[in-house]
């Protein structure tokens, strides 16, 4: 019962670490016309890899959604658990320069 909760509290570490991943993506992708920039952003707010990082624009603003396959690894519970995705979605306004 334990390692289940052990378990439990790693995926929500990492949920918790993708949405701010893709919070940052979504900043810096509303101050930057660079779209590497964002991704960049994303990767050095948070030390999950491989973080994939999707960035989709509009006229209003720009969206950024990350992801990541969380591994269940912790002994004997982690064999019976499937992996888990984990993901977010950013959404801001376009700042003016």
């Amino acid at each position: 019962m334990l390692l289940g909760v052990v378990q439990l509290a790693v995926v929500v570490r990492d949920q918790l670490a993708v949405q701010l991943a893709a919070r940052e993506a979504a900043r810096a992708a509303a101050v930057s016309a660079d779209g590497g920039t964002s991704i960049a952003a994303a990767q050095r707010a948070v030390a999950l890899r491989p973080l994939a990082v999707r960035i989709e624009r509009s006229a209003s603003g720009v969206s950024a959604t990350a992801s990541f396959v969380d591994h269940t690894d912790v002994p004997l519970i982690g064999a019976l658990l499937p992996d888990v995705r984990v993901s977010s979605t950013a959404t801001m306004q376009w700042e003016p320069p």
